[in-house]
């Protein structure tokens, strides 16, 4: 027979177990979310767009500011299009953005993508931006020890850069923004109008 002690020894250690199982369990769980495809709109759409960028990225900010909420409006909202987000970090600060969003969890992804981005000279040109990143975390609705996890989780960081490196072989990548409409490169201009021309001719 066990006196009371040791059962309760052994009851601690099981309780712990089963925790740290769990919360490992969660984590991997979390992890194989994090690195899927981040799309919006419907998936069955005849034109797709797969947008390549970076989140510390002049560019890209200017784009996802001023151009995607015009397409996000006409196209993504009504239907006519799919839009794919890949990562592709210019910088150790651009791949913590990008772990930071995709621990947000897939409908919270464009949301915080969008903060990021308006928000983005403030953070990247603070003191501290991996700071400045932990509170645009925080006030995205991410705890403290979800933020712990999420910025210390290697697997997403190296699934973010695995899939950054791929995409430099299978796609060309050289700069930021790129975007691809139907598999196929688009060369012209990010303005709404120019792009609005080139997805018109596709639906019409």
């Amino acid at each position: 027979m066990f006196s009371n002690s040791a059962t309760f020894k052994i009851f601690s250690f099981l309780t712990l177990f089963l925790l740290t199982s769990f919360k490992a369990e969660s984590r991997i769980v979390d992890t194989i979310e994090a690195l899927q495809e981040k799309k919006i709109g419907d998936k069955e759409a005849s034109i797709k767009i797969v947008e390549f960028a970076s989140l510390t990225c002049g560019h890209c900010a200017k784009f996802h500011n001023e151009v995607f909420p015009k397409i996000k409006k006409e196209y993504i909202d009504t239907g006519k299009i799919v839009f794919t987000y890949r990562d592709f970090p210019l910088d150790k600060f651009a791949l913590k953005a990008s772990v930071i969003a995709r621990c947000a969890g897939k409908d919270k992804y464009f949301s915080f993508l969008k903060v990021l981005y308006k928000k983005q000279k403030d953070w990247t040109r603070s003191q501290d931006p991996f700071k400045s990143l932990l509170k645009i975390a925080k006030l995205g609705g991410l705890k403290n020890d979800e933020i712990k996890v999420c910025v210390s989780n290697k697997s997403i960081e190296d699934g973010i850069l695995k899939k950054r490196l791929n995409s430099t072989k299978k796609f060309e990548i050289k700069a930021t923004p790129t975007i691809y409409i139907n598999g196929k490169k688009y060369n012209g201009d990010l303005t709404f109008e120019a792009l609005k021309l080139k997805l018109d001719s596709l639906i019409n």
